[in-house]
């Protein structure tokens, strides 16, 4: 089952990601554009819990699976630093920009925001990339 999981989650991850950035938050713009900050404020919120659990639980696949090629590894907790720091460090900076506070600019820390969003879709591809790759565990049925 692992095997399957490790090839199945990386690529789900990529998906939301890629639902986000373009099909969610720019309807959410189209739409509501004087609440769709808010409303992409939860989606991203929520992306943010989803990502961390997702990262942690490929980091365990591919430790479990692949203990002697950490490349997996790397691309997950790469993923999840994006995570913390595009959400969870940046997130309250941006708060205390838009009410004049902090030495960036809120428009900055959007942009930091959405260069480690941006990353983390490059190593989270990667990943599954690689996760899909024939080496990675699953051999096509004989059938």
């Amino acid at each position: 089952m692992l095997p399957r999981l490790r090839m199945l989650l990386p690529a789900l991850w990529a998906g939301l990601l890629i639902c986000i950035a373009t099909i969610a938050t720019p309807a959410a713009f189209a739409m509501a554009p004087g609440e769709a900050g808010r409303i992409v404020g939860r989606i991203f919120a929520q992306e943010a819990v989803v990502s961390m659990a997702l990262a942690l639980v490929v980091t365990a696949i591919e430790r479990k699976l692949a203990p002697d090629r950490q490349v997996g590894v790397w691309l997950a907790l790469g993923a999840l630093f994006c995570t913390v720091a595009g959400y969870y460090a940046l997130q309250p900076l941006m708060v205390a920009a838009r009410a004049g506070q902090g030495t960036l600019s809120f428009g900055q820390l959007h942009a930091i925001s959405l260069g480690l969003f941006a990353l983390k879709g490059v190593l989270v591809g990667a990943l599954a990339w690689r996760a899909a790759a024939p080496a990675a565990g699953i051999r096509p049925s004989s059938s």
